[in-house]
């Protein structure tokens, strides 16, 4: 993946078109890419439909925007969060946005936003159509970001301490292996090889929804090599427990 990382990132939140079960660890998977310097959330709080946001909003800091439904049927929150990204960006004081969001409606915005140079990641969840997908640099799926139960819930529930894979979003059909086909040929040296990070920076590329994690498999070469179509090499760079991997077909 070629996100840098420690970006400044302004979050913002669709509270009408997102889950609130799994906000701890979306702000943990956030983490990863970078700091998040505005932490903003736009609904109707009068509605009933959002209640269940506001103890989430305490525990994760998240400033909450009201926005008044003027008419039935639209969604006006979308308005505000789209006019707030807007002001942030000439703020100048980030790198880039975290749109969280189930919504096609943002699609636009998310172009307009790497266009200006900022590094766009979605999240929502698998119902996301596509246009927005592919205009952010990254899409997360909120489906993979469920938690473990801890040791203290385990015991709590009487039930069995063992850790539980998440079920796969997807399936490895023809299509994934023909986009990692093609994307090692893309990459490939003389004799066929490809590095594993350039094939994963790649594959994101041209597929910003693309995460080991949808199939079942919580990093990349586990997910290839499950595939058995290539090969993998593993070689020895003289530091311990570093390797540069590289894959090729068969």
């Amino acid at each position: 993946m070629d996100i840098k990382k420690d970006l400044k990132l302004a979050v913002l939140i669709d509270a009408d078109n997102v889950p609130y079960v799994n906000v701890k660890e979306m702000f943990e998977e956030i983490a990863k890419y970078g700091t998040p310097t505005f932490r903003r959330i736009y609904a109707d709080w009068t509605k009933p439909t959002v209640s269940g946001w506001k103890k989430v909003l305490l525990e994760n800091a998240i400033t909450p925007i009201q926005q008044y439904s003027y008419t039935t049927g639209k969604n006006a929150s979308d308005s505000a969060l789209i006019i707030d990204a807007m002001d942030i960006l000439y703020t100048g004081k980030v790198d880039g946005f975290c749109i969280v969001s189930s919504d096609s409606d943002f699609t636009r915005l998310a172009t307009r936003l790497r266009e200006a140079g900022m590094t766009v990641i979605g999240i929502g969840e698998k119902k996301t159509l596509t246009p927005f997908i592919k205009a952010c640099d990254k899409f997360i799926y909120m489906e993979i970001l469920k938690p473990d139960l801890s040791v203290e819930e385990e015991i709590e529930n009487k039930k069995p301490q063992n850790k539980k894979e998440h079920q796969p979003l997807s399936k490895i059909d023809p299509k994934v292996i023909k986009l990692f086909s093609d994307t090692i040929s893309d990459l490939a040296d003389e004799n066929g090889w490809a590095s594993l990070a350039e094939l994963g920076s790649l594959m994101l590329k041209k597929k910003p929804d693309f995460d080991s994690r949808n199939y079942g498999f919580p990093r990349l070469l586990p997910l290839i090599k499950s595939i058995n179509r290539f090969e993998v090499d593993e070689r020895e760079t003289g530091k311990l427990n570093v390797k540069h991997i590289y894959i090729r077909r068969k």
